[in-house]
Formats: C-alpha cells, sequence, structure tokens
C-alpha cells in the first residue's frame, strides 16, 4: 500500500509539472506542439538519470526510484498526448509538422536518456571517486 500511495503521490506531482510547464511553453507556439516535445525530452533526461544514478552509482533507494521514476515522471511524461497531438498533424494534413514532430521527439527522448547516463555516471565519479 505505501509503493501506490508513493507512486500516487508523485503522479500528482508530476501531472501538476507537466500542465504547468508544458503549457507555459506552449503559450507562445499555436501550430507545433513544443510544449510536449519539451516536456517528453526532460522527462526522457531525469529517466536517464535517475535510473543510472539508481542502478550504477546506488544513489536512490528503491523507493525513492519508485516515487521518481514511476510517480513523478510517469505523470509528468506525456507519450500518450504525444500521440494525439502528431495523429492530429496528420489529420489536418501538416505532413511536415508531422514528420519533424515524430523524428525530434523520438530522437530527443533517446539523446535525452544518454545525456542522463552521463551526468549520473560523471555525479558518481566526481562524488564517489566511481
Amino acid at each position: 500500500m505505501y509503493t501506490i500511495l508513493l507512486v500516487g503521490i508523485g503522479g500528482f506531482i508530476g501531472a501538476i509539472l507537466r500542465y504547468v510547464l508544458g503549457g507555459w511553453i506552449q503559450n507562445g507556439f499555436v501550430n507545433f506542439p513544443v510544449g510536449t516535445l519539451v516536456v517528453n525530452t526532460t522527462g526522457s533526461f531525469f529517466i536517464g538519470l535517475i535510473m543510472y544514478l539508481s542502478e550504477y552509482q546506488g544513489f536512490f533507494s528503491d523507493e525513492t526510484r519508485i516515487f521518481l521514476t514511476i510517480g513523478v515522471l510517469g505523470g509528468y511524461t506525456t507519450l500518450s498526448t504525444f500521440g494525439y497531438e502528431s495523429f492530429r498533424l496528420l489529420d489536418d494534413s501538416k505532413l511536415t509538422l508531422l514528420a519533424i514532430n515524430l523524428v525530434s521527439t523520438v530522437l530527443f527522448s533517446i539523446l535525452a536518456v544518454y545525456i542522463g547516463k552521463i551526468v549520473a555516471l560523471n555525479i558518481g565519479t566526481y562524488l564517489l571517486g566511481r
């Protein structure tokens, strides 16, 4: 029950972060879902950072890792919104924007996980000499 509560509280926090940050960024853009792209990219970075800090550096307990990744980042990242917005671009025959959205979201998300890994490994080296 404790783990479910951790995930629920984390999801609550992540959803609020997603709404505030994604909306704030999207505010200046009309035709392209930049807010969703930024949320997916930063969420990918943080999941890479947290998972590699957990797995390779031992920085987080299992409870903290679950709270941050499944809870906060689960509520924060917006892959379902990405799917919907991509389909809307297709529906509106905005094929160039659709292609940009698909490619940039996938590439930036994978790159952000990799950068999170590198940052995590460097933090471990710097702080723990590992």
